[in-house]
């Protein structure tokens, strides 16, 4: 993780706009992420993380959080990302066990987009 995300993080800390285990369990998610070699960074990684912190702040704190797209046009999205969708599920049952945050479909299909664009980084 470069500098610029890991301030990002901090401030979402510091600025009480997470719960602290929140932006932990955030963390840990990068670091596994950066461990399967992916390159996450500030410019590759950030919206995912602003994202993620956030889906989870608002699970956590008993709020709504609005449907993304339509079910087709994800599906479509992600036809040909199937280790992204199956690594934003894998993620999701981590939060829901370690956080008690279950992640709906919707999110977790916006979680696979993220992953798969920073797979693409990767491949492409």
């Amino acid at each position: 993780m470069d500098d610029q995300l890991a301030l990002r993080i901090q401030l979402f800390r510091e600025g009480g706009q997470v719960r602290p285990q929140v932006a932990d369990f955030v963390v840990a998610e990068l670091s596994a992420l950066a461990e399967e070699g992916a390159p996450v960074s500030e410019e590759t990684a950030g919206m995912l993380t602003s994202h993620l912190m956030m889906a989870l702040t608002r699970l956590l704190d008993g709020e709504s959080i609005e449907k993304f797209g339509t079910d087709e046009q994800v599906a479509a999205e992600l036809a040909d990302h199937p280790a992204a969708v199956e690594r934003a599920r894998r993620t999701a049952a981590r939060a829901a066990t370690e956080l008690g945050a279950t992640l709906p479909d919707s999110e977790i299909n916006f979680l696979a987009l993220h992953l798969a664009a920073l797979a693409q980084r990767v491949s492409g």
